[in-house]
């Protein structure tokens, strides 16, 4: 008996049955009703809205949760909504502050620069008319400081602009030199000035004196009083002249410092 060629036999018979047996399942899974019918899938009852809501009642309720304590003990971090004005932000107290200090702020800057400086500190000036040569020209331009006279600071041969007839008449302003103080004696005789019996030494004047005036005679100073002369004084209309007479120190309106225009004479004012 040969057993090798049984057992070949055998095993071959069994490999074609498998074979066949797998086929037969795979006919049966393609010709199966259920997956080869097109709306098998599409059915609407296939899942009905039962089976859905089924499943929504075993999801947990979301405010449920959210005020649970589990809940709130895991949270680090608190969120608080922010508070709201007809429907807008409220704006921060501080912004309320900072916007009203700036208002204000820029309020008082407005008036200083309008009223305060030109008023009490600082204004421009034009030059009219020769009687400042050869210090001084028609037309200059010129910055004039109002601290000096109201400190009573004022020194012998500055600058000055006052008004002549009175502060009541601004639009009339002369620009002189000062020669005497309060309290002095002026004098002139011939070419000369003399304080106090005692002869000045100055060389401002563009040409001799000519014409001395109501200073041909002693002129004493009021304490508020100050005798003024124009360097160019042949033409210059100043003390000398009745009309003019001594300056009173409520009548001046500050010291001439820096002349501003024209650029090439630009610079502080001796």
């Amino acid at each position: 008996m040969d057993y090798g060629r049984e057992d070949t036999d055998k095993n071959g018979n069994e490999l074609k049955n498998e074979k066949k047996k797998a086929v037969a399942d795979n006919d049966d899974f393609r010709g199966n009703k259920d997956f080869s019918d097109k709306n098998s899938f599409s059915d609407k009852n296939s899942f009905s809205d039962k089976d859905i809501s089924s499943d929504n009642d075993n999801l947990p309720d979301m405010d449920s949760f959210l005020d649970s304590d589990s809940f709130k003990d895991s949270n680090d971090l608190q969120y608080e909504e922010p508070y709201y004005v007809n429907g807008e932000p409220e704006p921060s107290k501080s912004k309320i502050r900072s916007l009203i200090l700036d208002l204000v702020f820029y309020g008082l800057l407005i008036f200083v620069c309008i009223h305060v400086i030109p008023n009490y500190v600082i204004q421009r000036t034009i030059v009219e008319g020769n009687s400042m040569e050869d210090t001084l020209y028609n037309g200059d331009q010129l910055y004039v400081e109002k601290i000096s006279y109201r400190l009573n600071m004022l020194k012998r041969f500055d600058i000055i602009v006052f008004y002549p007839y009175g502060r009541d008449n601004k639009e009339e302003y002369y620009v002189k030199r000062i020669i005497g103080l309060p309290g002095e004696t002026i004098q002139i005789i011939g070419s000369d000035i003399y304080i106090d019996g005692e002869l000045l030494e100055e060389d401002y004047g563009k040409d001799p004196i000519e014409y001395a005036g109501r200073a041909a005679d002693p002129i004493e100073l009021g304490e508020d009083e100050y005798f003024v002369m124009g360097d160019n004084r042949t033409i210059s209309k100043d003390s000398r002249y009745s009309i003019v007479g001594n300056v009173s120190r409520e009548n001046i309106g500050g010291k001439a410092i820096l002349r501003i225009s024209p650029l090439s004479r630009f610079g502080f004012i001796d």
